[in-house]
């Protein structure tokens, strides 16, 4: 789920490497951008693919992913219904793929991810917990012919900054995934939504100075007398549409916790430091 920053996060992949495919599912909003990236993995041709995130619930879009058959296993960066909806149904259209995620609610017919990260099919792939947007959100390190991506999800995307909803999402723990990503220098990052990023760890960079920017603004405005995460919303997001409010005031609430006060309803005060 992205927020209202429209630019590119850090400068455009050139290009990906030629055993990257990207189907972009017909979703797009102001929370998905242009859509759901659903990626595509195959070391060699006739190779079983992973297909990264298959997305919402559409005809169209799961015949384009079965249309790139062989597919051996579906692969799940964390449980938003943007990402899984169709996971059941493509498992069946495939004949049976294990799906596999980090929470075992969105595993189906394979275990839950675990770090030690999965090798097959031609591909070597470490799994990188990386909570925060989600409690089970998890990246993807892949390498083959001496070339590595990072599959992002929605902890970065290709544009724009994504939402920390709480009390799924944490700050203190997207944070700390951030720093884990910005060792990925010169990567590229293929996020859940939006364009590739030439640079995984410059990206990750940019999103700490954001939220680190950010995290000032609420410290003003409590500082200024908000009383509420809706008044702190109306003072720091001033900017956004107003029809977005409500997934600011999200972040919000992860933003109050991460700074140790708590808001109540709409109606309820900040408790003071």
């Amino acid at each position: 789920m992205g927020g209202h920053v429209t630019g590119a996060v850090t400068a455009l992949a050139s290009e990906l490497p030629e055993w990257v495919t990207l189907l972009r599912a017909p979703n797009p909003g102001p929370m998905t951008l242009d859509g759901t990236n659903t990626w595509l993995l195959r070391a060699a041709p006739g190779e079983p693919a992973l297909v990264v995130d298959p997305g919402p619930a559409d005809e169209g879009h799961l015949a384009a992913i079965t249309a790139q058959g062989p597919v051996g296993l579906v692969l799940i960066t964390h449980g938003h219904l943007d990402h899984t909806e169709s996971a059941a149904r493509l498992r069946e259209l495939l004949g049976g793929v294990p799906v596999r995620a980090a929470d075992p609610a969105h595993s189906i017919g394979g275990p839950p991810l675990a770090a030690a990260g999965i090798d097959g099919y031609g591909l070597r792939i470490r799994v990188v917990p990386t909570p925060g947007h989600t409690a089970d959100s998890v990246c993807f390190l892949v390498e083959h012919d001496d070339r590595q991506v990072v599959l992002t999800g929605d902890t970065i995307l290709g544009r724009g900054t994504t939402v920390v909803a709480h009390p799924d999402g944490h700050l203190g723990d997207y944070l700390a995934s951030l720093e884990l990503l910005s060792a990925y220098r010169g990567i590229p990052a293929l996020p859940g939504h939006g364009p590739a990023l030439a640079d995984c760890g410059a990206a990750a960079d940019f999103y700490l100075t954001h939220r680190r920017a950010r995290l000032d603004q609420v410290r003003a405005a409590l500082d200024a007398g908000a009383r509420t995460a809706a008044e702190v919303v109306a003072t720091v997001y001033a900017d956004v549409d107003r029809s977005l409010w409500w997934a600011a005031e999200w972040s919000v609430r992860a933003q109050l916790e991460y700074l140790g006060r708590e808001s109540g309803g709409d109606d309820a005060g900040l408790d003071q430091p």
